[in-house]
């Protein structure tokens, strides 16, 4: 019985070790693809708030894509746009941005786009900010950034 117990025990292992050197051994593009997936899932800032103006922030808006927060120190104004993660389609989107405690009204852009929704700005100056958006069904706010 115990011959029996250390055969069981050592074909166990063996398969065991076999696994993993086939998982450690799978094609090297299996693993990148995934990789490379994930990384190119991300939306990215593209620029499209002008010049002078950094991204101070960003919220993810599902799996679509992404509401980026930007401000621009020489004018004292913040800008938001959504970015979708793969340009497509026309889709609603939209973007919102509100200097919190002063009168004027949240800056709004909503529409069907392909890419991305926005920029609208708002004096970021003496306020803190709030900024969303929207990609199809999935949305995302936040706020903060006080100066």
């Amino acid at each position: 019985m115990k011959l029996s117990r250390r055969a069981t025990t050592a074909t166990a292992l063996t398969t065991l070790a076999l696994a993993g050197t086939l998982a450690a051994t799978a094609p090297a593009s299996a693993a990148t693809t995934k990789g490379t997936a994930k990384s190119a899932a991300a939306a990215t800032y593209n620029g499209v708030c002008g010049t002078g103006y950094t991204v101070i922030d960003s919220t993810p808006v599902g799996n679509a894509g992404t509401v980026f927060l930007t401000w621009n120190e020489d004018t004292g104004k913040n800008c938001a746009v959504t970015i979708r993660t793969t340009a497509g389609n026309r889709i609603n989107m939209s973007v919102t941005l509100d200097a919190l405690g002063n009168s004027d009204e949240p800056a709004v852009d909503s529409g069907t786009y392909t890419r991305y929704a926005g920029p609208v700005y708002a004096d970021g100056r003496e306020s803190c900010v709030a900024w969303g958006g929207t990609i199809g069904n999935a949305s995302a706010s936040d706020s903060g950034h006080c100066s």
